[in-house]
């Protein structure tokens, strides 16, 4: 596959956290392709474990209209590092601080359409922070539910599958279930990304 080169580049849309920048590409000869593509700061997402369980939040999710179950996770602000955002979206959503922020991984959730990079840290000796109320409905997960939270749905977002798994030290291909609900999270992560 031939690298593609841009020839010209024009931003059709700037919001909030996104922008939609079209680019025309070189293709093969003199053929030429558009590429449409969600231009995103990147973003930072916490497996904040105790010794029995996993910090998890609750939140409504416009663009798969449904509530999810996640792994806290928030935009990367200007000037901010991701692990900066990890500690600070930690305590905003859920109202805990973590004593240390190990990196786990980066990954690209839909490197087809998206500049988004996904950061993802383990944090642990959890800290309830008293002055802070968290934004979000805050569950802690038992590990040993896991396995089978993948299984039946009930976790469906493709950043808590990639980090919850990683954090528990288990192959992210430890199942055919498991690769299925894989495919299945990235599509609606791809489809979410545009709202996070």
């Amino acid at each position: 596959m031939v690298e593609e080169k841009t020839l010209r580049s024009e931003t059709v849309y700037r919001g909030r956290i996104i922008q939609l920048r079209v680019d025309t590409v070189s293709g093969e000869g003199t053929e030429t392709k558009r590429r449409e593509i969600v231009v995103h700061p990147g973003a930072a997402a916490i497996v904040a474990m105790t010794d029995e369980s996993i910090l998890m939040v609750e939140q409504y999710r416009k663009a798969v209209d449904a509530m999810t179950l996640e792994i806290p996770a928030g935009t990367i602000e200007a000037g901010e590092s991701p692990e900066e955002c990890a500690a600070r979206e930690l305590v905003e959503e859920t109202g805990f601080r973590a004593a240390k922020l190990d990196k786990l991984i980066e990954f690209f959730p839909s490197p087809g359409i998206s500049s988004e990079v996904i950061h993802i840290f383990k944090a642990g000796d959890l800290e309830r922070v008293s002055e802070s109320e968290p934004e979000l409905s805050v569950r802690f997960v038992p590990k040993d539910r896991i396995q089978d939270m993948i299984s039946n749905g009930e976790l469906r977002d493709g950043k808590t599958l990639i980090g919850v798994l990683m954090a528990l030290g288990q192959p992210l291909s430890s199942s055919i279930t498991t690769l299925h609900s894989l495919l299945i999270l990235f599509t609606i992560l791809l489809i979410s990304c545009l709202y996070a």
